[in-house]
């Protein structure tokens, strides 16, 4: 029967669950008929929340349970040789004819530098996933069970309403969304020195829901901070490729948001969706690198043969409620862990067992630790060690990991990412490289760095690679330092920092690349691998550093020589 339910609702709790075809038989054993295709491999299920309580790992696969991602935030087009490039007549066109999709907070739609001349929007659509239960728009493939689809057509409609609000009720109240909009395809204007890198690219636009509550619960995520969920980005992603579809054009997907949860190698649920969208003819997928370097949030083990033990020191802040961390080693490695309490009480090691969830209590404090272990996660073959603690004791922490068998000897750890947890909540050795956060850790993505085009270093909290399967990452950095764009409400233009900027530049970039070769036929088969060739070849290195570099990946973006590139 037709699932009627607001699923989008806190009463619901969502699964990302591979599928081929989805037997009755498995509806009937998930207590529920409402579902959602992202695509041929992976489904979502909305199961009623009180059926699944109390969540745990023990219970449901690691991969099955979204990760929550933060933004990735907190003069550029000369820097990146987008202007200089479009002065040539072969790339003068500026995006026409492509699409640029974002999956953010939204998008200002009233704003005049999303809008032609005549005054009609250049927004094809947006999917507002946090109010409506669904609806189907004509013409698009794209059907959801949450979320209200408007029109091109329904945003015009708005803009010539008195009360534009009661037409498209869709806002950006944060604001990040509107500004990588801007800076990827925003259009000219000459008073406040502003162009976007696509000008006269369309716009489409995913508002994402914030991630439900019982989530935030689970992972221990710190209360304020924006945090959305991983199967509402991967629907973003199928609702943007249907609208390319719909009015037949080129597709570039821009995403600025990142978490450090998963295991870093490019393997979770959206990180293979993304690999295989990069894949197709006439897309391109930009991808921030994340903001975690100098934070302190990643420790990197290394142990010799012979069951050594390392003493990982983390300091716990005054103010931490509640965090959750993840340690991963290769499947040619095992490991055990133990913990020591500021309080000096000791924990011996935890047994290595396949499945297995243990709670641990203390007698001098409030503290619990949940601590579950998998010997075989069952995507990556990996170990994964989940540690979840409740009201912490204040102080260091020493977590003992033994290795039982060890051959190369090396396992990572990595706290929430900043903003998920207090920032006086560190390793006190931590390793500042294997930071690209999830999806920017995907091989496929092109992934972007931020620096300052002013000094030409790189930006302090840009995250370093590579990834922990040793994939280049990032390929490329693009500028991310004080960058002017759109804002929302009283400042028409504002200044941000962060990875997402510099994706958004490596975004427009790529729209004029793809309306060059898709819309012209220059190169009729390009695709994200083909445009990422491009971007290194072209791109801009310092003599005195080795490439590939762990903060500027094969160098900066410069489109004009990427171009010029094509004449050797």
């Amino acid at each position: 029967m037709p699932c009627t339910e607001n699923v989008a609702s806190e009463d619901y709790a969502d699964f990302i669950t591979p599928y081929y075809n989805l037997p009755s038989e498995y509806l009937a054993e998930a207590y529920t008929d409402c579902v959602d295709f992202i695509n041929h491999q992976y489904a979502v299920l909305y199961v009623p929340l009180n059926f699944v309580s109390p969540l745990s790992l023990s219970s449901f696969y690691y991969d099955t349970i979204p990760k929550l991602f933060s933004l990735q935030d907190s003069a550029g087009v000369e820097a990146t040789g987008i202007s200089q490039a479009v002065r040539l007549p072969a790339l003068s066109n500026g995006g026409r004819g492509t699409l640029i999709g974002f999956i953010d907070t939204g998008i200002d739609y009233q704003n005049p530098i999303f809008r032609n001349q005549d005054g009609s929007t250049r927004l094809l659509g947006i999917w507002d996933q946090t109010h409506g239960n669904g609806n189907t728009i004509p013409g698009n493939t794209f059907r959801t069970l949450y979320g209200t689809q408007y029109t091109q057509e329904q945003i015009d409609q708005a803009l010539r309403s008195d009360d534009p609000f009661s037409v498209v009720p869709s806002r950006d109240e944060n604001g990040h969304g509107t500004f990588l909009a801007s800076v990827a395809a925003g259009g000219v204007d000459e008073s406040a020195g502003f162009a976007g890198a696509a000008p006269k690219a369309s716009i489409a636009v995913v508002k994402l829901k914030p991630a439900k509550q019982y989530l935030r619960d689970f992972f221990q995520i710190r209360e304020g901070a924006d945090a959305y969920q991983e199967n509402d980005i991967m629907m973003g992603i199928t609702y943007l490729y249907a609208l390319a579809r719909q009015y037949f054009m080129p597709v570039v997907i821009c995403l600025g948001l990142g978490t450090n949860q998963g295991s870093h190698d490019g393997i979770s649920p959206l990180c293979t969706y993304l690999n295989e969208m990069s894949t197709f003819v006439g897309s391109a997928i930009i991808v921030s690198a994340g903001n975690e370097t100098g934070y302190g949030h990643h420790y990197h083990g290394i142990s010799t043969q012979g069951g050594t033990q390392n003493d990982v020191e983390l300091r716990v802040g005054e103010n931490e409620s509640g965090f959750s961390m993840e340690l991963w080693a290769r499947n040619i490695e095992l490991y055990r862990i133990g913990f020591v309490s500021p309080s000096g009480e000791i924990v011996r090691e935890l047994p290595a067992i396949s499945e297995n969830e243990d709670v641990i209590t203390f007698l001098l404090d409030e503290t619990e630790i949940n601590v579950f272990s998998s010997i075989v996660n069952v995507a990556t073959g990996n170990q994964l060690i989940f540690i979840r603690f409740k009201k912490p004791l204040p102080g260091i922490w020493h977590i003992i990991v033994y290795s039982s068998i060890d051959i190369q000897g090396d396992f990572h750890i990595w706290l929430p990412s900043q903003g998920f947890i207090s920032d006086d909540t560190t390793f006190l050795r931590p390793d500042p490289d294997t930071l690209i956060m999830c999806p920017g850790n995907a091989n496929y993505p092109i992934t972007v760095a931020a620096y300052d085009y002013r000094t030409e270093g790189i930006y302090i909290h840009s995250s370093r690679g590579f990834s922990r399967s040793g994939q280049i990452k990032p390929e490329i950095a693009a500028p991310g330092v004080e960058i002017l764009g759109a804002g929302t409400g009283a400042a028409p233009f504002i200044r941000m920092t962060g990875t997402s900027a510099a994706a958004a530049y490596a975004a427009g970039a790529a729209a004029i690349l793809l309306r060059w070769g898709i819309l012209e036929g220059n190169d009729l088969f390009m695709t994200t691998s083909g445009i990422k060739s491009y971007f290194i070849r072209g791109a801009t290195r310092n003599p005195g550093l080795t490439y590939p570099n762990k903060e500027f990946g094969y160098g900066t973006l410069d489109l004009y020589q990427s171009f010029l590139s094509l004449r050797s």
